[in-house]
C-alpha cells in the first residue's frame, strides 16, 4: 500500500511511501528509508492451516513447568511502598509455583541435571531425555530413600548410554553433587525397574575424544579404530572396562607411528589404570 506524504525538494514531483522507503515518482529519488518493518514476519496463505503466531519462550521438558510459568521482573524506577509491595507480590508468585512435594523436587532435580549437562558440554536432547527419565523414575516410586544428586546424575549416565554418548562413570561422578556408590544405585534401580535399553559400551566410541585430548592425527586414531575392530573380533574387549580398551588401542597405533606418548597420559585420559590399559596392550601386539 502507498500513500502520499509529501512534495520532492528535487522537482516539486509527488511522494509515496513504498514499502520502507520515501520515492519521488518523478525523478526516483529516496528521500528516506525505514528499515524496520512493523508487520508480522511471515506470510499466510488460503491454504495453511498452521498458526503462524508464535509467542512467549518454547516449551522445555527440563523445567518442572515445562516453562509456561510467568515471572515477575525488578525495575529499578519503583520507590517506597510500591517497591515493597511488589516485592512481596515476587516473593509470594514464587512459592506458588511449587505446591508439592514432588514439585519441588523436579526443580531440585533439573537444575542439577542442567548444571551438569552444561559442565559435561552434553547437547541439549540428552538434558532433555534426562530429565523426562528423572520424572519416570519419580512416578514409579523410586525416589524413597535415595539420593536427588545421585539419581539426577544417574539419570544423564543412564540416556549417554542409551544414546551411545560417550562419557565414563567416572567422568560424571567427578562433576556430580553425588558419589559413585550413590549414583551406581540410582542407576540400577532405574535399569531394573524402568528396563533401559542399556547394552555394552564399543570403545570406539571414546577414541575420537581422546585422541582429541592427547593431540594425535587422523591417523593414529584411524589405527586404533582398526585395533578396535580386531580387539572385537579376537575377544579382547568383553568382561574389560571399554575405555580401558579404547585407551590400549590408542597407546598402541601412537606407539607404531612413533610417537612420544606414555601409557600414564594415555591412561589419565581415559580415567583408567595403566595396568588396565597394559593388559589389552600386551594383548594387541602379541596377537
Amino acid at each position: 500500500m502507498s500513500s502520499t506524504v509529501q512534495c520532492c525538494p528535487e522537482c516539486d514531483g509527488r511522494v509515496r511511501v513504498d514499502g520502507t522507503e520515501n520515492i519521488c515518482e518523478r525523478c526516483g529519488l529516496i528521500l528516506g528509508e525505514n528499515p524496520i518493518d512493523h508487520g508480522p514476519e511471515w506470510r499466510s496463505f488460503d491454504d495453511d492451516d498452521t498458526n503462524p503466531a508464535r509467542t512467549g519462550a518454547p516449551l522445555t521438558r527440563s523445567r518442572h513447568d515445562r516453562g509456561l510459568s510467568t515471572e515477575i521482573g525488578y525495575s529499578t524506577r519503583l520507590k517506597g511502598r510500591k517497591r515493597r509491595r511488589i516485592a512481596r507480590m515476587r516473593r509470594q508468585h514464587s512459592r506458588a509455583q511449587i505446591s508439592t512435594k514432588a514439585e519441588r523436587n523436579q526443580v531440585y532435580a533439573f537444575t542439577e541435571i542442567r548444571r551438569l549437562t552444561s559442565t559435561l558440554q552434553l547437547p541439549e536432547s540428552i538434558r532433555d531425555r534426562a530429565c523426562v527419565l528423572f520424572e519416570s523414575a519419580q512416578k514409579a516410586d523410586l525416589l524413597r530413600g535415595r539420593s536427588l544428586e545421585g539419581f539426577a546424575a544417574a539419570a544423564i549416565y543412564a540416556t549417554c548410554r542409551t544414546d551411545s554418548m560417550s562419557r565414563t562413570l567416572g567422568e560424571i561422578v567427578g562433576v556430580a553433587r553425588a558419589s559413585e556408590a550413590e549414583l551406581k544405585t540410582a542407576y540400577d534401580a532405574l535399569n531394573r525397574e524402568l528396563g533401559l535399553s542399556t547394552g555394552p559400551i564399543d570403545p570406539s566410541e571414546y577414541l575420537a575424544r581422546f585422541a582429541c585430548e592427547l593431540e594425535l592425527s587422523p591417523s593414529v586414531e584411524r589405527r586404533a579404530r582398526e585395533l578396535t575392530a580386531m580387539a572385537h573380533d579376537r575377544g579382547f574387549v568383553s568382561g574389560r572396562n571399554p575405555s580401558g580398551v579404547a585407551a590400549a588401542c590408542l597407546y598402541t597405533a601412537a606407539d607404531e607411528a612413533g610417537h612420544d606418548i606414555t601409557q600414564c597420559e594415555t591412561a589419565d585420559v581415559a580415567g583408567v589404570t595403566p595396568v588396565t590399559l597394559r593388559s589389552t596392550y600386551h594383548d594387541l601386539i602379541n596377537d
